[in-house]
């Protein structure tokens, strides 16, 4: 299955090596293997995280011009997930997908996107000077969420945009939806143009049959993976994957340098290497774990009174051709509570953190570092909150069909760049907004920075809000106001 020796961890045994030469460090950090660190907070982490807190040195090598064990430890992670190249990203998924957008698009470039895009792809086509063009991706009412973009909205965005420089989706979604990727690969490389895609949710992805195709497997030519969402590597630590058909690989490496520190966390690193081999050796088992547990989670939730937790009954719909069960979405409209409502009860009440919440749903995120005693312990606290609060509410209203996307009047980097000015929102029609305007649910932007404020847009606002449903993203917290482009 693979080329290389998945067992290696090379930066990790590089680490281990200046370790134990008890090398003296007369480099930064200034705390040298943690000597000045503050007494309290060392005597919580302990001493080894200080050890290998190191800085660039020959027997390290560097994020930025690999020649040794950071450069073995990329190509390890390509290898392990179909990839020509694969690069650490030490500032997240999100510097990782700002350096896809930067290596595809310049200034001037049609990029084509769902609208419900991560606020870091907005941050990379502002960088990039790019011009996105919106696909509207496909929503559920019943569970208030936007699934992905179907393979007939990408073809019809492709033929309306024929001179696009490049296609991103997002799959899977944040609530473990996928699309039909392989047959989206397949209709933009007809155009002879990458795809590129928001793989945050699927690092995962891959290494079990039960999950959806991966991005790599689906033939995209660069994806973004969070691989401190689902595997064993620490917060802000992600991969950039790459086939290099359409795709200059010396440029994403000029780009990352660009975008990425040049003191990066030798501990992050190591953390990113070793969670690499546990993923290409042991993921199949410890993955069928992961999914036993949210499965067997997700059967007991839809047998209390007052939840549901969508499965393998919504694939088939618009957006949905596979799901990752590891993702529980657990829906409380019927309760007449909202998502954030019991969000609140489960972390104030129960001490049980989950990863979101919206206005209908909680999120929780299974991985292999589940237990069924912690599973259970949700499923008995979703009980408790049944009995107090079944029946005596009303159940919540679906969301309201959302306005057409509006014309884009300015590129996304020149309305950011711009003079601003705040006016009441109801004033603000024909003017060009310079913020973000979103509706919750479904959590997709009803204004983006450059486009034009319409009559229909400030009545659906209204209408949210007479409604009691959600309206963000302005500074004004109250949506009176909204800053337009002066």
């Amino acid at each position: 299955m693979y080329k290389l020796d998945q067992s290696e961890t090379p930066l990790f045994d590089a680490l281990m090596e200046y370790v134990n030469r008890n090398t003296i460090p007369f480099h930064v950090p200034g705390h040298k293997k943690g000597n000045g660190i503050d007494e309290e907070f060392k005597n919580f982490m302990g001493e080894n995280p200080f050890k290998i807190d190191v800085t660039v040195f020959k027997l390290v090598d560097s994020l930025h011009h690999p020649t040794g064990p950071i450069k073995r430890a990329q190509q390890l992670a390509a290898d392990a997930y179909g990839s020509d190249a694969a690069f650490f990203s030490i500032h997240g998924t999100s510097g990782a997908i700002q350096t896809m957008i930067m290596s595809v698009v310049n200034s001037g470039d049609k990029i084509i996107i769902p609208r419900n895009v991560h606020k870091s792809v907005t941050a990379g086509i502002i960088l990039s000077g790019a011009i996105p063009v919106y696909m509207q991706p496909e929503l559920d009412k019943t569970i208030g969420i936007a699934h992905g973009v179907t393979s007939e909205t990408v073809e019809n965005t492709l033929k309306q945009n024929p001179d696009a420089k490049a296609v991103l989706i997002i799959n899977p979604t944040y609530y473990g939806v996928a699309a039909d990727i392989k047959k989206i690969s397949d209709i933009v490389h007809n155009y002879d143009i990458p795809l590129i895609v928001d793989e945050a949710h699927g690092p995962h992805l891959g290494f079990n049959d039960n999950l959806p195709i991966s991005a790599m497997q689906a033939g995209a030519d660069m994806c973004s993976q969070s691989t401190h969402k689902i595997i064993g590597a620490m917060t802000q630590c992600s991969l950039l994957h790459v086939r290099s058909e359409r795709i200059d690989i010396h440029k994403v490496q000029q780009v990352l340098s660009l975008l990425q520190t040049t003191s990066p966390s030798y501990v992050l690193m190591a953390s990113l290497d070793c969670a690499r081999r546990q993923i290409a050796l042991h993921g199949k088992e410890l993955l069928s774990k992961a999914i036993d547990l949210s499965s067997y989670a997700r059967y007991k939730i839809n047998n209390v009174p007052g939840f549901y937790c969508f499965g393998e009954e919504i694939v088939g719909n618009p957006g949905v051709v596979s799901l990752d069960p590891t993702k529980i979405t657990i829906t409380c409209r019927d309760l007449g509570i909202t998502g954030y409502d019991l969000d609140m009860i489960l972390s104030n009440k129960y001490h049980i953190q989950m990863e979101l919440s919206d206005l209908y749903n909680i999120l929780a995120v299974g991985s292999f570092g589940d237990t069924k005693e912690n599973i259970d312990a949700l499923i008995n606290s979703l009980e408790e909150v049944s009995t107090e609060y079944y029946g005596r509410g009303t159940r919540k209203s679906d969301f309201l069909d959302m306005p057409s996307i509006p014309v884009q009047l300015k590129i996304p980097r020149d309305a950011f760049n711009s003079e601003k000015t705040p006016v009441l929102l109801k004033d603000s029609i024909g003017m060009i907004s310079g913020e973000f305007l979103m509706a919750y649910p479904p959590g997709i932007p009803v204004l983006c920075p450059g486009e034009e404020i319409t009559k229909e847009i400030v009545d659906y606002v209204q209408e949210l809000k007479d409604t009691g449903l959600y309206v963000q993203g302005t500074e004004d917290p109250e949506v009176e106001y909204i800053k337009v482009v002066k």
